[in-house]
């Protein structure tokens, strides 16, 4: 009989949206310094953005002209895994590997891909409402914040359980978007933020189905009180 692991191995579906991203950036970087691709290959992270990202003008020519080719539909899952440079890769997936796997620890793997996912999409779709400007929106971080949202819920039941304030479940969330305005007010911020908390709002949402028991445990606990 094999001994238990001290520690909880990161669950497949988290290595996997990780290896992606890390392999994305690798060939990224390698190309910007020349290592690959030659003088074309300076040039790819930008064709990168361009061919996978999202805008408001991607939304556009879905919502106005009808566009539902694979090309404009792709764009909802595929920006994560296109990044601005090596640091806004590496913090990325950083918080994706620590949110995942306290998330995974509980959720089935095909719940994690599916709030992964679906605050991927949440995020585009509130970006493209939101801004009328050609600004593209790239980067992991939509979906990192459902992952703060399905971590929110999970905190949410577990401070239920012992009785204290479940609010407090909020604070991690509270503590990065305050973080994130004050950067952009000392420096100037993007507008990725609405996708950051529609992907939050995406995860937590989707959680109260995707986690364990789903929405008849969520009725059950609701009903209890």
């Amino acid at each position: 009989m094999r001994p238990e692991a001290p520690v909880n191995p990161i669950p497949v579906v988290v290595l996997a949206l990780f290896a992606v991203v890390a392999v994305v950036e690798a060939i990224l970087s390698l190309a910007a310094q020349g290592w690959l691709g030659g003088q074309a290959g300076i040039g790819w992270r930008l064709a990168t953005i361009q061919d996978y990202g999202f805008s408001p003008a991607v939304w556009d020519q879905l919502v106005l002209r009808g566009d539902m080719s694979l090309d404009i539909l792709r764009r909802f899952v595929t920006y994560p895994f296109v990044h601005g440079n090596f640091t806004h890769a590496l913090f990325g997936g950083a918080l994706l590997l620590a949110l995942g796997k306290f998330v995974g620890d509980v959720f089935h793997p095909v719940a994690v891909a599916v709030v992964f996912f679906g605050a991927s999409v949440a995020g585009a779709v509130a970006f493209g409402v939101a801004l009328d400007q050609n600004i593209a929106l790239f980067g992991v971080y939509p979906p990192v914040y459902g992952l703060i949202g399905a971590f929110t819920y999970l905190m949410w039941l577990r401070l239920g359980q012992m009785g204290q304030n479940q609010f407090r479940a909020f604070q991690l969330i509270g503590f990065l978007m305050a973080i994130q305005l004050l950067f952009g007010l000392l420096f100037g911020g993007d507008r990725s933020w609405i996708a950051d908390v529609a992907g939050f709002v995406a995860g937590l949402g989707l959680s109260v189905l995707v986690a364990p028991g789903g929405w008849t445990a969520f009725v059950a606990r609701a009903r209890r009180r």
